[in-house]
Protein backbone atom coordinates (compact mmCIF):
# COMPACT_ATOMS: atom_id res chain seq x y z
CA UNK A 1 0.00 0.00 0.00
CA UNK A 2 0.97 3.48 -1.00
CA UNK A 3 -0.46 5.89 1.75
CA UNK A 4 -0.05 9.53 2.71
CA UNK A 5 -0.82 10.43 6.18
CA UNK A 6 -2.18 14.20 7.13
CA UNK A 7 -0.21 15.61 4.22
CA UNK A 8 0.32 19.31 4.05
CA UNK A 9 2.62 21.27 2.07
CA UNK A 10 2.36 25.32 3.13
CA UNK A 11 -0.06 26.66 -0.06
CA UNK A 12 -0.49 23.30 -1.24
CA UNK A 13 -1.61 20.58 0.10
CA UNK A 14 -3.42 20.89 3.40
CA UNK A 15 -4.20 17.74 5.40
CA UNK A 16 -4.22 14.75 2.79
CA UNK A 17 -4.46 11.32 3.73
CA UNK A 18 -4.86 8.91 1.01
CA UNK A 19 -4.72 5.10 0.78
CA UNK A 20 -3.41 4.04 -2.58
CA UNK A 21 -4.26 0.15 -2.94
CA UNK A 22 -1.85 -2.11 -5.62
CA UNK A 23 -3.92 -4.05 -8.30
CA UNK A 24 -5.95 -1.06 -9.51
CA UNK A 25 -5.87 2.14 -11.30
CA UNK A 26 -6.34 5.51 -9.32
CA UNK A 27 -6.69 8.78 -11.11
CA UNK A 28 -6.31 11.91 -9.02
CA UNK A 29 -8.48 14.89 -10.68
CA UNK A 30 -9.83 17.99 -9.49
CA UNK A 31 -9.54 21.90 -10.75
CA UNK A 32 -6.43 23.84 -11.74
CA UNK A 33 -4.81 24.44 -8.87
CA UNK A 34 -6.08 22.00 -6.46
CA UNK A 35 -2.52 20.18 -5.69
CA UNK A 36 -2.87 16.89 -8.37
CA UNK A 37 0.76 17.43 -9.43
CA UNK A 38 2.23 18.05 -5.65
CA UNK A 39 0.35 15.03 -4.37
CA UNK A 40 2.02 12.69 -7.33
CA UNK A 41 5.54 14.38 -7.03
CA UNK A 42 4.84 13.57 -3.36
CA UNK A 43 3.95 9.97 -3.63
CA UNK A 44 6.64 9.30 -5.30
CA UNK A 45 8.66 10.54 -2.67
CA UNK A 46 10.28 13.95 -5.21
CA UNK A 47 8.85 16.40 -2.14
CA UNK A 48 9.05 16.04 1.69
CA UNK A 49 6.15 17.30 3.09
CA UNK A 50 5.92 20.03 5.97
CA UNK A 51 3.71 17.99 8.28
CA UNK A 52 2.71 14.11 7.76
CA UNK A 53 4.22 11.16 5.85
CA UNK A 54 3.47 9.13 3.17
CA UNK A 55 4.37 5.09 3.51
CA UNK A 56 5.10 2.44 1.13
CA UNK A 57 4.33 -1.07 2.32
CA UNK A 58 4.10 0.63 6.20
CA UNK A 59 8.07 2.09 5.86
CA UNK A 60 8.26 5.86 5.54
CA UNK A 61 9.21 7.05 1.95
CA UNK A 62 11.78 9.91 2.90
CA UNK A 63 13.77 7.09 4.90
CA UNK A 64 14.44 4.64 1.61
CA UNK A 65 17.63 5.02 -0.50
CA UNK A 66 17.09 7.15 -3.38
CA UNK A 67 17.71 3.86 -5.49
CA UNK A 68 15.87 1.76 -3.69
CA UNK A 69 12.26 4.39 -4.06
CA UNK A 70 13.37 3.98 -7.72
CA UNK A 71 13.34 0.59 -8.45
CA UNK A 72 10.00 0.62 -6.41
CA UNK A 73 8.23 3.78 -7.80
CA UNK A 74 8.07 5.03 -11.33
CA UNK A 75 7.57 8.42 -12.00
CA UNK A 76 6.51 10.29 -15.08
CA UNK A 77 6.49 14.04 -14.66
CA UNK A 78 4.15 16.42 -16.60
CA UNK A 79 6.71 18.34 -18.83
CA UNK A 80 8.88 15.29 -19.86
CA UNK A 81 11.95 17.31 -20.69
CA UNK A 82 15.11 15.45 -21.85
CA UNK A 83 18.95 17.16 -21.64
CA UNK A 84 20.32 15.33 -24.25
CA UNK A 85 19.16 14.57 -27.99
CA UNK A 86 19.52 10.32 -26.92
CA UNK A 87 17.62 7.94 -29.12
CA UNK A 88 14.46 6.57 -27.93
CA UNK A 89 16.33 3.04 -27.28
CA UNK A 90 19.13 4.92 -24.90
CA UNK A 91 16.43 6.90 -22.82
CA UNK A 92 13.88 3.91 -22.60
CA UNK A 93 17.30 2.15 -21.37
CA UNK A 94 18.01 4.89 -18.21
CA UNK A 95 15.08 2.95 -16.70
CA UNK A 96 17.18 0.23 -15.51
CA UNK A 97 20.18 2.64 -13.76
CA UNK A 98 18.27 1.55 -10.36
CA UNK A 99 18.83 -1.96 -11.22
CA UNK A 100 22.09 -3.87 -10.92
CA UNK A 101 21.18 -6.40 -13.41
CA UNK A 102 22.38 -8.59 -16.44
CA UNK A 103 22.77 -6.52 -19.68
CA UNK A 104 20.00 -9.77 -20.95
CA UNK A 105 17.38 -8.51 -18.45
CA UNK A 106 18.11 -5.07 -19.24
CA UNK A 107 17.76 -5.93 -22.81
CA UNK A 108 14.79 -8.03 -22.61
CA UNK A 109 12.91 -4.97 -20.16
CA UNK A 110 14.13 -2.45 -23.06
CA UNK A 111 12.75 -4.34 -25.59
CA UNK A 112 9.07 -5.39 -23.74
CA UNK A 113 8.63 -1.14 -22.51
CA UNK A 114 9.53 -0.26 -26.19
CA UNK A 115 6.83 -2.73 -28.04
CA UNK A 116 4.19 -1.91 -25.23
CA UNK A 117 4.17 1.24 -26.31
CA UNK A 118 4.43 0.46 -29.85
CA UNK A 119 7.49 2.39 -30.57
CA UNK A 120 9.65 -0.41 -32.68
CA UNK A 121 9.80 1.49 -35.79
CA UNK A 122 11.13 4.66 -33.62
CA UNK A 123 13.36 2.85 -31.63
CA UNK A 124 16.34 4.24 -33.37
CA UNK A 125 15.40 7.49 -34.02
CA UNK A 126 16.47 10.53 -31.94
CA UNK A 127 14.13 12.60 -29.61
CA UNK A 128 14.69 15.65 -31.90
CA UNK A 129 12.70 13.77 -34.54
CA UNK A 130 9.43 12.61 -32.97
CA UNK A 131 6.13 14.53 -32.22
CA UNK A 132 4.88 15.53 -28.61
CA UNK A 133 2.36 12.44 -28.80
CA UNK A 134 5.44 9.79 -30.16
CA UNK A 135 7.91 11.72 -27.68
CA UNK A 136 5.17 11.07 -24.11
CA UNK A 137 5.33 7.44 -25.12
CA UNK A 138 8.81 7.04 -25.24
CA UNK A 139 8.89 8.57 -21.52
CA UNK A 140 6.30 6.62 -20.41
CA UNK A 141 8.38 3.39 -21.72
CA UNK A 142 11.28 4.74 -20.19
CA UNK A 143 9.48 4.26 -16.86
CA UNK A 144 7.76 0.95 -17.95
CA UNK A 145 11.59 -0.45 -18.46
CA UNK A 146 12.37 0.47 -14.56
CA UNK A 147 9.71 -2.24 -13.89
CA UNK A 148 8.62 -0.57 -11.19
CA UNK A 149 5.83 -1.74 -8.43
CA UNK A 150 4.05 1.55 -8.84
CA UNK A 151 3.69 3.68 -11.68
CA UNK A 152 2.93 7.26 -10.90
CA UNK A 153 2.42 9.77 -13.91
CA UNK A 154 0.93 13.09 -14.51
CA UNK A 155 -1.42 13.24 -17.47
CA UNK A 156 0.26 10.92 -19.31
CA UNK A 157 -2.50 11.10 -21.81
CA UNK A 158 -2.62 14.61 -22.63
CA UNK A 159 -0.26 14.83 -25.77
CA UNK A 160 -1.53 11.70 -27.06
CA UNK A 161 -4.07 10.95 -29.96
CA UNK A 162 -7.01 8.91 -29.48
CA UNK A 163 -5.95 5.23 -30.29
CA UNK A 164 -2.98 5.57 -28.53
CA UNK A 165 -4.60 6.76 -25.28
CA UNK A 166 -6.59 3.81 -25.58
CA UNK A 167 -3.56 1.64 -26.44
CA UNK A 168 -1.77 3.18 -22.98
CA UNK A 169 -4.97 2.77 -21.09
CA UNK A 170 -5.21 -0.94 -21.63
CA UNK A 171 -1.42 -1.55 -20.85
CA UNK A 172 -1.83 0.42 -17.70
CA UNK A 173 -4.67 -1.97 -16.71
CA UNK A 174 -2.88 -4.88 -17.80
CA UNK A 175 0.03 -3.58 -15.50
CA UNK A 176 -2.44 -3.05 -12.50
CA UNK A 177 -4.28 -6.36 -13.01
CA UNK A 178 -0.69 -8.19 -12.91
CA UNK A 179 -0.68 -6.42 -9.27
CA UNK A 180 1.09 -3.20 -10.19
CA UNK A 181 -0.30 -0.08 -8.31
CA UNK A 182 -0.99 2.50 -11.20
CA UNK A 183 -1.86 6.58 -10.33
CA UNK A 184 -2.41 8.94 -12.54
CA UNK A 185 -2.97 12.52 -12.43
CA UNK A 186 -6.06 13.30 -15.62
CA UNK A 187 -8.53 16.44 -16.69
CA UNK A 188 -10.66 13.80 -18.18
CA UNK A 189 -13.73 13.44 -15.63
CA UNK A 190 -14.95 10.38 -18.32
CA UNK A 191 -11.62 8.30 -18.60
CA UNK A 192 -11.42 8.14 -14.68
CA UNK A 193 -15.09 7.56 -14.46
CA UNK A 194 -14.79 4.79 -16.90
CA UNK A 195 -10.98 3.39 -16.40
CA UNK A 196 -10.05 4.12 -12.85
CA UNK A 197 -11.00 1.87 -10.02
CA UNK A 198 -10.23 4.61 -7.21
CA UNK A 199 -10.51 8.14 -7.65
CA UNK A 200 -9.19 10.80 -5.27
CA UNK A 201 -10.67 14.62 -5.89
CA UNK A 202 -8.81 17.45 -4.59
CA UNK A 203 -9.59 21.42 -4.85
CA UNK A 204 -7.60 24.09 -3.13
CA UNK A 205 -5.30 21.53 -2.10
CA UNK A 206 -7.65 19.59 0.24
CA UNK A 207 -9.40 16.00 0.03
CA UNK A 208 -12.64 16.26 -1.11
CA UNK A 209 -13.74 12.75 -1.87
CA UNK A 210 -12.41 9.40 -2.89
CA UNK A 211 -13.51 6.44 -3.75
CA UNK A 212 -14.43 4.54 -6.09
CA UNK A 213 -15.68 6.59 -9.63
CA UNK A 214 -19.50 6.79 -9.35
CA UNK A 215 -18.99 7.99 -5.64
CA UNK A 216 -16.04 10.29 -5.79
CA UNK A 217 -17.66 11.65 -9.29
CA UNK A 218 -21.20 11.99 -8.44
CA UNK A 219 -22.75 14.82 -10.01
CA UNK A 220 -22.95 16.43 -6.35
CA UNK A 221 -18.94 16.46 -6.22
CA UNK A 222 -18.70 17.61 -9.90
CA UNK A 223 -20.72 20.75 -8.74
CA UNK A 224 -19.59 21.45 -5.68
CA UNK A 225 -15.79 21.12 -6.74
CA UNK A 226 -16.53 22.70 -10.36
CA UNK A 227 -19.37 24.67 -9.60
CA UNK A 228 -20.57 22.59 -12.36
CA UNK A 229 -24.22 20.98 -13.45
CA UNK A 230 -23.77 18.00 -14.95
CA UNK A 231 -25.20 14.52 -15.29
CA UNK A 232 -23.50 10.84 -16.57
CA UNK A 233 -25.00 9.90 -19.24
CA UNK A 234 -24.88 5.82 -20.47
CA UNK A 235 -23.83 2.69 -19.21
CA UNK A 236 -21.06 2.17 -16.49
CA UNK A 237 -17.93 1.50 -18.77
CA UNK A 238 -19.03 3.54 -21.25
CA UNK A 239 -20.17 6.95 -19.57
CA UNK A 240 -19.97 10.30 -20.83
CA UNK A 241 -20.66 13.91 -18.87
CA UNK A 242 -23.08 16.25 -20.10
CA UNK A 243 -22.67 19.47 -19.34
Amino acid sequence: MLEALNVTIPNRLHGVTAQLRAGGVTAIVGPNGAGKSTLLATLAGLIAPNTGTVTLASQPLMRMLPQERARRIGYLPQSGEVAWNLSVRTLVGLGRLPHRASATEDATAVAQAIAAMQLEPLAERSLSTLSGGERARALLARVLATQPHWILADEPLAALDLAHQQALIGNLRTLAREGRGVVLVVHDLALAMNHADHVIVLDSGRLVAHGPPPEALSEAVINQVWNLKATWLGEPGHKALAL
